[in-house]
């Protein structure tokens, strides 16, 4: 399957916001509750400094990523990312090219760091991509992420020096 990643435009925000709401309503990975809308997710997506889409060679949208800043001020050079993959091309690197895609960005847009906040310490798979990928991890966070479920899971924050 060939993907290329590239900045949202309003066409693509039907596919983006099913693709985010799946994510959310899993209830293992995104902090968020609130499903978007139409109309709040064009307003969620608009806010970030930057938004990118992964497409298959149909143009069909099969993942994103939002980027934004992580803090204000004196340490508004850090910034913080989410990914979102369509349950169908999940395991077939299309989060690797958007992660890579992210810390190229990010640097573009003139941070310095990636910091991830609340990866949650079962999102194996996505743990590993970050380690694959040159993120530390700064140490976990005892039941940091309530699960759809109700129990209370680990978070472990990563950064990247870009």
């Amino acid at each position: 399957m060939s993907v290329s990643i590239v900045q949202y435009e309003n066409k693509d925000l039907p596919q983006m916001i099913h693709i985010w709401n799946d994510v959310v309503e899993e209830g293992i990975a995104f902090p968020q509750e609130q499903i978007l809308n139409p109309h709040s997710g064009k307003s969620f997506f608009a806010a970030q400094t930057y938004c990118a889409v992964a497409k298959n060679n149909y143009g069909d949208v099969i993942g994103l990523y939002i980027l934004h800043p992580n803090n204000v001020g004196r340490c508004g050079h850090i910034c913080n990312a989410s990914y979102a993959v369509s349950k169908d091309c999940r395991g077939h690197h299309v989060g690797e090219k958007l992660v890579e895609d992210s810390l190229k960005q990010a640097k573009h847009q003139g941070f310095r760091i990636l910091q991830f906040n609340a990866v949650v310490e079962s999102n194996v798979y996505a743990r590993h991509l970050y380690e694959k990928l040159g993120f530390v991890q700064l140490g976990t966070i005892p039941e940091g992420f309530r699960m759809k479920d109700g129990t209370y899971a680990n978070i472990c924050p990563y950064y990247h020096t870009l």
